[in-house]
């Protein structure tokens, strides 16, 4: 929570509409906003900054798994902002894989279980 307070005016400022829309997405995926969270984000605020500042303060209100999470998003989406940022990919949060590494992984799992 810390870290994304210390970088939450920098990446409202940089983050791009496309990122940050790709961002929601993921933290969709990973169960950090709900369906009806992520579309409010989306439709309550008009401005790409607003957009931003909001998932960011919202991500920050849900604990320190949920910042981690959007940290290994970020990362995975936009590592040049990533690193901007000073943040780096932290390792996953016990027990979860990011949905795209899944995603990934998954035909490489049936080849190796023939």
């Amino acid at each position: 929570e810390k870290i994304l307070f210390k970088v939450r005016s920098e990446f409202v400022e940089r983050v791009s509409e496309e990122i940050l829309k790709r961002l929601l997405d993921d933290l969709l995926s990973d169960q950090v906003f709900t369906q009806s969270e992520m579309e409010g984000i989306l439709q309550k605020n008009q401005t790409r900054e607003d957009k931003a500042r909001n998932t960011i303060d919202a991500v920050m209100k849900k604990g320190q798994r949920a910042c981690r999470v959007m940290i290994k998003c970020l990362h995975h989406r936009d590592p040049t902002l990533s690193n901007q940022l000073s943040l780096s990919s932290l390792s996953p949060v016990k027990g979860e894989t990011h949905s795209s590494l899944r995603l990934f992984l998954q035909p490489l799992l049936s080849v190796i279980q023939l």
